[in-house]
């Protein structure tokens, strides 16, 4: 589980990063909200974890810009407690609020029963602002339909499976085509090209492209 925890205090962002990766997550930290923003464009994580003042501007701004990307869960943290902050959190699109200072056994068991809560049912696999449900076979991103056609949609499926993981165009015609000796390479490279397309991926930071190695998701 990938969290991305925005925080402009350097202690802070030390602090939870060790606390997290002890747990096993894999943590991305950025000090600003700009640098929040691009860090969940480039590298889309599972959960965020988001700071309410920022030095570059309201947090609440970088919580609304993500969740018009996407339905990820959101925590936020701020030191003010007052309720009417919490209020203006939860309505900004935040799934739940704490307050500092704060103990990471806490900050855990909330994290714990946000991913909880945001299981996705068996059939609807999700990667970020993407979801491929596979019983309708529609694909959505950012809640907008995509239209694809039944080999797209099972290499899609194929990878948004096995997020982050490497293959090469031989081992994605062998798991997806089934076909390994009678389909040409370059079937590959056609299809995850239209699937870019028609995923608004242009700068592949969806799909990526790894020179001598093959594609990846996220």
């Amino acid at each position: 589980m990938k969290i991305l925890v925005v925080d402009d205090e350097a202690s802070i962002l030390e602090t939870l990063q060790l606390g997290l990766e002890l747990q096993g997550y894999e943590v991305v930290t950025a000090a600003s909200g700009r640098q929040g923003l691009q860090a969940f464009l480039n590298e889309p994580p599972d959960l965020v974890i988001l700071d309410r003042m920022m030095p570059d501007g309201d947090g609440l701004e970088l919580c609304r810009q993500i969740r018009q990307r996407s339905a990820v869960p959101i925590l936020m943290l701020t030191a003010l407690s007052d309720v009417d902050e919490r209020v203006s959190g939860l309505d900004s699109g935040a799934d739940d609020y704490l307050t500092k200072p704060f103990k990471v056994k806490e900050l855990l068991a909330r994290i714990r029963a946000l991913s909880r809560r945001h299981q996705p049912p068996a059939n609807l696999l999700q990667f970020a602002d993407l979801e491929v449900d596979m019983n309708s076979c529609q694909v959505t991103r950012a809640a907008q339909n995509i239209v694809l056609t039944a080999r797209e949609f099972q290499l899609l499926a194929f990878l948004v499976q096995n997020p982050r993981q490497m293959f090469n165009k031989e081992q994605l015609l062998d798991r997806v085509w089934g076909e390994l000796e009678a389909v040409n390479l370059n079937v590959v490279e056609v299809h995850i090209s239209s699937l870019r397309t028609k995923l608004g991926d242009q700068d592949k930071s969806l799909i990526r492209t790894v020179r001598g190695l093959g594609y990846c998701l996220g």
